[in-house]
């Protein structure tokens, strides 16, 4: 299980940002979605927890796992 809060990012009406689960108020707005995905990634590394990433119609396109993955890749 991750320690800390999930990490989303969502379209903004500004731009796109970056939301912690639960949170009612954006972590930070970014012009680009690149932008935020860089932002996010940092603070779900630093939490040890997932990265959500929405696309435009509001639907989870990707996500990452930096906490204690219970199915990690086999290699």
């Amino acid at each position: 299980m991750s320690k800390g809060k999930n990490q989303h990012v969502v379209r903004h009406a500004d731009g796109w940002a970056v939301r912690g689960a639960g949170n009612e108020q954006v972590t930070q707005i970014t012009d680009t979605q690149r932008e935020a995905i860089q932002i996010a990634r940092e603070i779900a590394q630093n939490q040890q927890s997932e990265l959500l990433i929405h696309g435009r119609n509001g639907r989870i396109r990707e996500r990452d796992s930096f906490g204690n993955d219970p199915f990690p890749p086999k290699g």
